[in-house]
């Protein structure tokens, strides 16, 4: 334990794993750590096999390794031993997340009372967007519209990229470019890998069709590709031959480089949880009353206390409710089969909430919604209850707010979406497939906000046409709140701070059968001021 202690007071966490292994060189990992410019947070194994091995750091090393780590450690303070459970989720050093988050999981198990004052501002929300139904009969014209309304806007993204200044419409593409250099942006609507193991794409813009080649060799670009999904737009550059585009750069819209990590001058929090599922058997009703003490004052030791008191915004990222219907054999789950009183209920949990705190709500596929995307706002006669609570803005799926804007301040944008493209993202974005599926909500998250869209492809999720594809991630967001898979994450990406909200029920055996392991019972909490992230853990034992 001597060893565990001096790696945690120099500020390193380890790995169980480790303590496995025999003959531990403590000497050696200390002299080799101070001179690694980027340190690593969780010493595993794997880290000690690189340390050992390795002499030369003039260059930073990859601590892949525990990019997806869940680490559990044992700290010894006298005859008093204790176990504290840190989520380091995805711990990220790479060039496009150079702002890292810590993220820390605290226990929350210490109720008390706590008298604060929260007087200092009063919270603007404003809606930048916000479905508006347009009710009518659909048909094909209206997909086309669709399509060609996404394709003008993430063309509109891609145009401003340097790499693309000289971009070409596809009919242009003609014989007197052979073996010249050519940029397009197509929509991707035909992917496939050739026998010679190359990758094959189709690229269409309002124009015409063409074939590009992405060659095994350039083995940069041949993973990215292999990432790409179809009706991604994207642009492109390569050398023109006989009809086909031999690529050697491929972009998607993506964030800016340059993205701005925004912050106010005052101490304010904000707090991101989803997927409640009031109704259901599974629903950790004394966990959720824990969190709600806490907001209220009346939970946490000093420290948390004094943050509950500076929390001006609760965001709920759908499934509010079990509801009625939504897998076969469901009635089996639910303590009562009534969406309205499932509703009524929630309003008795979050009418409990101190009213200087703003509850913006989104639904998702268990609310009293229809499963095609955009979804409309709670139905107000079900959910009749929610909206007289007096502190609630209720939104669309997905939707955008604004946040402590003022005249010397532009404000936060947050980004609402429940989430229900992530099982086919998941499946279907082959870096996400390999490293974990749905239990990485955050490398999914992190595509579609490269995409610039919130179900690149067709089939993702069921959805409306409209003159506008509202699924598209034209302003970039600030942070970027999801549910729907139950996972909870936060990670930087390019100034985004993206959330997975987690949530508040055990797994049932349809979650089961989908892949859905849930992480319950933690909300994420972000410091304003700082973006400091923390994730509270409000789990009984």
């Amino acid at each position: 334990m001597n060893f565990v202690n001096d790696l945690i007071n120099r500020g390193y966490l380890v790995s169980p794993g480790l303590l496995k292994e025999k003959d531990l060189d403590s000497e050696l990992i200390f002299n080799k750590l101070d001179k690694v410019k980027e340190k690593p947070l969780v010493i595993d194994k794997n880290i000690y096999n690189i340390l050992k091995k390795s002499n030369d750091f003039s260059t930073d090393i990859s601590w892949k390794e525990f990019d997806k780590s869940k680490v559990y450690y044992e700290k010894s303070n006298d005859s008093k031993n204790y176990n504290t459970f840190l989520d380091i989720l995805n711990y990220n050093l790479n060039e496009e997340n150079k702002v890292k988050i810590d993220k820390i999981v605290e226990k929350i198990s210490k109720p008390q009372e706590f008298n604060f004052d929260n007087d200092a501002i009063e919270p603007t929300i404003i809606v930048i967007k916000n479905y508006e139904e347009d009710i009518k009969k659909r048909n094909v014209q209206d997909f086309v519209k669709h399509f060609k309304s996404r394709y003008n806007s993430l063309k509109n993204i891609l145009i401003n990229r340097l790499e693309l200044k000289d971009c070409i419409s596809i009919n242009r593409v003609s014989n007197k470019n052979n073996g010249s250099r050519v940029s397009i942006i197509g929509l991707i609507s035909d992917k496939r890998t050739t026998k010679n193991g190359n990758i094959f794409f189709e690229l269409e813009d309002l124009t015409g069709k063409i074939t590009c080649i992405v060659g095994k060799n350039n083995k940069e670009m041949f993973e990215f590709s292999q990432d790409l999904m179809l009706d991604e737009v994207i642009g492109l550059t390569g050398t023109y031959s006989d009809n086909i585009i031999f690529a050697n750069t491929l972009l998607l819209p993506d964030i800016p480089m340059n993205n701005e990590l925004k912050r106010i001058d005052e101490e304010f929090y904000c707090v991101f949880t989803s997927d409640i599922h009031v109704g259901s058997k599974m629903f950790l009703e004394k966990d959720f009353l824990n969190f709600i003490d806490w907001l209220n004052g009346n939970y946490g030791d000093e420290n948390q206390r004094q943050i509950a008191s500076k929390i001006k915004f609760l965001f709920l990222g759908g499934d509010l409710i079990e509801g009625v219907g939504i897998y076969p054999a469901q009635e089996d789950d639910l303590l009562f089969k009534d969406i309205k009183k499932q509703y009524d209920v929630l309003s008795e949990y979050l009418i409990k909430i101190r009213k200087d705190i703003q509850i913006v709500i989104i639904g998702g596929n268990h609310d009293s919604l229809r499963l095609a995307e955009p979804q409309p706002k709670l139905h107000p006669v079900y959910a009749k209850s929610i909206y007289e609570l007096g502190n609630t803005t209720i939104l669309t799926n997905p939707s955008m707010v604004n946040i402590f804007s003022s005249k010397d301040f532009e404000g936060f944008n947050i980004l609402l979406y429940h989430g229900s493209s992530y099982p086919y993202l998941a499946d279907n974005v082959e870096s996400v497939r390999i490293k974990g599926r749905l239990d990485r909500a955050d490398l999914i998250m992190k595509h579609s906000l490269q995409a610039r869209h919130l179900a690149p492809t067709h089939n993702s999720v069921q959805y409306i046409p409209g003159e506008e594809d509202t699924l598209v991630i034209d302003k970039i967001p600030d942070f970027y709140l999801s549910g729907h898979i139950h996972k909870v994450t936060a990670l930087n990406y390019r100034g985004v701070t993206l959330i997975g909200g987690g949530c508040w029920t055990e797994q049932t055996e349809d979650q089961e059968k989908r892949g859905i392991v849930p992480e319950p019972s933690k909300v994420v909490v972000v410091n304003m001021k700082s973006r400091e992230v923390k994730i509270f853990n409000f789990k009984e034992e």
